[in-house]
């Protein structure tokens, strides 16, 4: 068995009273993680490349240029335009990088309380705000001026809000009480 499949093996039984499930194919699992930052104004390939650099380093991959979808002139931005950089971590990575986030980033952010639980949408995904990249290990430049934060989705399969809630409990994500 591989580990994907012992893992959804331990969250069936955890979660199977309390959402009453019956097969192990309905037990929620986490599909993918999307860490995604946007680059602003940044018009100089200096900034760009460092963002990039780093953006490769939290996440082990090369982030993918994300377009601006229509012009708006009053950002002199044009339709096209590379607005942000956005890298998909899904199977090995997804679960290393949410172990990372969950056990060392987290903790690491100035004044934490937990999650609101309002950061987890109706269709049982979460996204998480982090202000200064400078939390992740890699990326530990103390003297570092371009700061940027960047926006961590986590895409569940679970159905609905209540679901996920429970779910991400589960994984230790640091949730709020209600």
């Amino acid at each position: 068995m591989n580990t994907a499949a012992i893992e959804q093996k331990k969250v069936f039984d955890a979660l199977k009273e309390d959402l009453q499930y019956k097969n192990i194919m309905q037990a929620p699992k986490v599909l993918k993680v999307v860490v995604s930052t946007g680059t602003g104004a940044a018009k100089d390939q200096k900034r760009r490349d460092f963002i990039i650099d780093r953006l490769a380093r939290i996440t082990g991959q090369a982030p993918s240029p994300r377009q601006a979808k229509k012009s708006i002139a009053t950002f002199k931005m044009r339709q096209g335009d590379i607005v942000g950089y956005q890298a998909t971590l899904r199977g090995a990575h997804c679960r290393a990088f949410l172990d990372k986030l969950i056990h060392i980033v987290l903790p690491r952010m100035k004044d934490f309380r937990g999650i609101k639980l309002s950061a987890i949408d109706e269709m049982g995904n979460i996204t998480i705000g982090i202000k200064e990249h400078t939390v992740f290990p890699e990326t530990a430049d103390e003297d570092s001026k371009d700061i940027f934060g960047l926006a961590v989705t986590i895409v569940t399969s679970a159905k609905t809000k209540a679901e996920a809630e429970k779910f991400l409990r589960y994984l230790g994500v640091p949730l709020r009480e209600a």
